[in-house]
């Protein structure tokens, strides 16, 4: 495999859950309990170089061959949880969102159409015989997605600036109760303030992929790769889990203007976000 040693790709966030060894059957709860116990397991950092190297050789390889036997894991009250990579499935699904991320010809000098076309009749006939199949992991680029907000709390913030080789961290960390609550209360106080939208659809479905997981989880929003393209000062001052909570608040006490307050922050922090996406 080429080596890419220091490169890193620095517009993701993302959002994991991680379940309790009892959550998966044989043999894979073996394979994870022997791995938890591995020396040296990878980084986050380490699954991006990973997947930066696929896409060296020519035809670049979008989608791995194999599954990855790769996780990332944590331990919660005393209970092992572990967090799959599934690097395989996860690129299957990306490659089918790309059409929507980039111009076709930006596209296809990326990844030609024919290499499009075998990953996608290849995920085909693996989804026809794995129809439950969900990744642990999703991903978002330049962005945190706000509905993401909505499973966390700002006191479940953590923030550590990055000193010499260590990057900064932005996270969360909820179990995974708390999260399927607030999607609950959240869905309640949009849909009894707001007509049907982005916002509520995007809830709905993160609150369907949180009901495929073990109640005794615990899901994670990563501020990821963003953190090396964001000023140490704004990553200090975003508190978007609180704006967040703030405007539903608001709107479930019928306060339009705080709501709007709440929404304006939010809007203008990540728009400066995205905004970079096109800058030189």
């Amino acid at each position: 495999m080429p080596k890419v040693s220091s490169v890193i790709v620095p517009y993701a966030s993302y959002l994991r859950v991680y379940e309790p060894l009892a959550a998966f059957p044989e043999p894979e709860r073996s394979h994870w309990a022997r791995y938890a116990h591995r020396p040296h397991r990878p980084s986050y950092q380490d699954e991006l170089r990973r997947s930066l190297a696929d896409l060296l050789p020519t035809p670049p390889i979008p989608v791995p061959v194999h599954e990855s036997s790769e996780a990332f894991v944590t331990e919660v009250d005393g209970v092992l949880c572990v967090c799959p990579w599934r690097t395989r499935l996860r690129g299957w699904q990306a490659l089918g969102e790309l059409p929507e991320d980039l111009p076709a010809p930006v596209l296809d000098a990326v990844l030609p159409p024919v290499v499009r076309r075998q990953a996608a009749q290849d995920y085909e006939r693996w989804l026809s015989r794995n129809p439950d199949a969900r990744p642990w992991i999703r991903t978002s680029t330049w962005q945190v997605p706000l509905n993401w907000f909505v499973l966390v709390s700002d006191e479940e913030r953590e923030y550590a600036k990055g000193s010499g080789e260590e990057a900064p961290v932005l996270r969360y960390r909820t179990p995974m109760v708390q999260a399927r609550r607030r999607v609950a209360r959240a869905l309640k106080a949009l849909k009894d303030s707001i007509e049907e939208g982005p916002l509520i659809d995007g809830l709905v479905d993160v609150g369907r992929w949180l009901e495929e997981f073990h109640p005794r989880s615990l899901v994670e929003l990563d501020y990821g790769g963003l953190v090396h393209v964001l000023p140490e000062e704004q990553l200090d001052g975003d508190h978007s889990a609180a704006d967040v909570a703030e405007g539903i608040e608001a709107l479930r006490t019928g306060d339009g203007a705080g709501a709007g307050e709440a929404y304006g922050r939010l809007v203008e922090r990540w728009r400066s976000v995205r905004d970079r996406r096109s800058a030189n």
